[in-house]
């Protein structure tokens, strides 16, 4: 598989070597401030228990549960359209056309809709289950990964051959990868409720077997191919799924490997000298893009980063690392009304919400500031276009570990 990963990039060696000459290292982080981590705790203990208490009342439904007559896959594909895309008024029933950043409403998202779903119900009951011990989330959450993974009648397979499709023109595309940053959310929450004693091996084992077949397909198929070849959020989205899902089945090889293509590709060809994202701001949604994918690159800082290899504390020779992406893009989070560029063309009104970037790089490097504007924001937004860009809801999952307290001390 890895070898011809490296064979898809033929940058990545230059890469490499460049890295040698230019990149380095800042000073070794700081541990984790868990004051902090003990501070998001008690901002979010209420908010995830109403969380888990809706879940707790929720049913699995897969992508079986509905089906679009334009898909070319079957009942058990996942299907998508592009975002983008309009029928052409001059052709109505020819191929569509581009409109950047606007939303088509008539598209199917009846499947990315239960995809969301089930990551939002797995990753609250797996953050309850985390906060108080309590494996009725647990239990709960298992008949929702059975239906998604193992159960042969619901079960979604482990590719993305039909996402993002566009009418007349593609049946799918290496771009639709990007819909599954909904499933991260799942494996991690897999990851912390493993060591539970509901959790049987047979599943566990069934559930990762699922995890990497789809790891296979992302790094093998053409489409997987692209989308990691990709110059934008996308590209750094492949990256943050491969990792997320690495870790949890234990690939150390991928992990290596997006270690290396975060350092060598993503950070020196995405971000500018003074930390913004270049390519997001040509978008006609720029503020909600950079807020996306600074997202997506503190969560793989959050993922990959070991004593031996931190990337929190990597950065280029002239100094950009995801420290002086943060601190950029902190001030038009904390006060929207200086952001020097057009408003975004749709969703403007919604933006921002409690960004993960902000809380993972306040603990990370004990910024109080950081924590306090991440704090006072939105942390349960009801938007769906807001909620599809917010892959990581429940930031606890991805930081150390707090101490449970008993259900019976968790008040909703």
């Amino acid at each position: 598989m890895l070898p011809l990963l490296f064979a898809m990039t033929s940058r990545l060696l230059l890469c490499l070597f460049a890295l040698l000459l230019l990149g380095s290292r800042s000073p070794a982080a700081a541990p984790p401030d868990r004051k902090l981590v003990r501070q998001t705790a008690k901002v979010l203990r209420a908010h995830v228990l109403r969380e888990a208490a809706w879940a707790l009342q929720q049913a699995p439904v897969t992508v079986t549960s509905s089906h679009s007559p334009r898909s070319a896959g079957g009942p058990h594909d996942f299907f998508s359209e592009g975002d983008y895309w309009w029928p052409d008024p001059q052709h109505p029933t020819g191929p569509y056309i581009q409109r950047d950043g606007l939303t088509n409403p008539d598209n199917f998202v009846a499947h990315r809709q239960a995809m969301i779903r089930f990551s939002r119900i797995v990753g609250a009951l797996a953050a309850a289950y985390q906060l108080t011990g309590d494996e009725q989330y647990v239990r709960h959450a298992l008949g929702h990964l059975r239906a998604w993974f193992l159960d042969a009648g619901t079960l979604m397979n482990p590719s993305l051959l039909y996402a993002q499709a566009i009418q007349g023109r593609f049946t799918g595309r290496g771009i639709g990868i990007i819909d599954t940053i909904q499933l991260m959310e799942v494996a991690q929450g897999v990851l912390v409720m493993q060591g539970a004693r509901a959790f049987g091996a047979e599943d566990l084992a069934g559930i990762k077997n699922w995890f990497a077949r789809y790891l296979t397909w992302l790094t093998t198929h053409p489409y997987g191919q692209d989308e990691m070849n990709a110059r934008n959020n996308h590209g750094t989205c492949w990256v943050m799924q491969v990792a997320c899902f690495a870790r949890l089945t234990g690939n150390a090889e991928l992990l290596q490997f997006c270690r290396e293509r975060y350092k060598t590709v993503l950070l020196p060809t995405q971000m500018a000298a003074n930390g913004s994202f270049p390519l997001e701001l040509k978008r006609t949604k720029p503020y909600g893009y950079s807020l996306f994918n600074l997202d997506a690159m503190a969560t793989i800082c959050q993922i990959l980063s070991t004593e031996a290899d931190d990337l929190w504390a990597f950065q280029t020779a002239d100094g950009r690392g995801i420290r002086r992406g943060i601190a950029y893009l902190h001030p038009f989070v904390a006060d929207k009304s200086r952001w020097p560029l057009p408003p975004d063309v749709m969703y403007w009104d919604n933006w921002p919400v409690a960004p993960p970037f902000l809380v993972f790089g306040a603990v990370q490097f004990g910024q109080q500031p950081w924590f306090e504007t991440w704090q006072r924001l939105d942390h349960a937004p009801e938007v769906e276009e807001v909620i599809r860009n917010l892959p990581v809801r429940h930031p606890l999952l991805w930081l150390p570990a707090v101490a449970t307290q008993p259900p019976a001390q968790a008040a909703p």
